[in-house]
């Protein structure tokens, strides 16, 4: 095999999944766009939205990459089983980093905006809009990038080609979605929306 050949092959598997992930992030700033009067009732989440979006691409990049190597070892099978102990670990672990991280983040960004004097919403409403994006995302992040890689896998496309573009597009449509949900939802909860 020659490097073009490589080269050609690589971007046969890559490409749908990078023009996915252009349509997604569109589709993301869309409705990040849309949520004018969520970024003004909650003074500070416009700070946190990158954090939350990166967030999600680092923690569940990372399972992707997990799964890929264990797969490529062969130390797990290409199918979901509830018996799969190796799998529902990093599962569980990327959940509850996602979750641990977002919240992180929100501290941090109440902090930082308080200390520059910048208008910032209650830490409870920045923690509780983090935890509740954190946690819907992040189930729906573990079940695509399970599903995605397993399937490329089992048709034979190398699952570290597919899994950095469909974190990235599911990661930013369904982070800003939730995120959008979860403000709603606290805001609610607290009587303020």
């Amino acid at each position: 095999m020659t490097v073009r050949d490589v080269a050609v092959e690589a971007y046969k598997e890559a490409l749908p999944a990078l023009a996915a992930s252009l349509v997604g992030g569109l589709v993301a700033g869309v409705v990040l766009g849309g949520m004018r009067a969520e970024l003004r009732a909650v003074p500070g989440l416009l700070v946190l939205v990158p954090a939350l979006l990166a967030t999600r691409g680092n923690v569940y990049g990372s399972l992707g990459a997990r799964i890929a190597t264990a797969l490529h070892q062969g130390l797990i099978e290409p199918r979901v089983t509830g018996g799969d102990e190796r799998l529902r670990a990093a599962a569980t672990a990327a959940l509850a980093n996602g979750v641990l991280t977002s919240t992180f983040a929100a501290v941090v960004a109440f902090f930082l905006l308080t200390f520059l004097g910048s208008r910032v919403a209650p830490l409870p409403i920045l923690v509780g809009v983090a935890i509740v994006a954190g946690l819907l995302s992040g189930i729906v992040l573990t079940v695509v990038v399970v599903s995605v890689v397993f399937a490329g896998y089992r048709r034979g496309r190398n699952p570290d080609t597919i899994v950095g573009p469909v974190v990235t597009t599911t990661g930013d449509v369904f982070g800003v979605l939730f995120l959008l949900i979860a403000v709603r939802t606290v805001l609610a909860v607290a009587g303020v929306f």
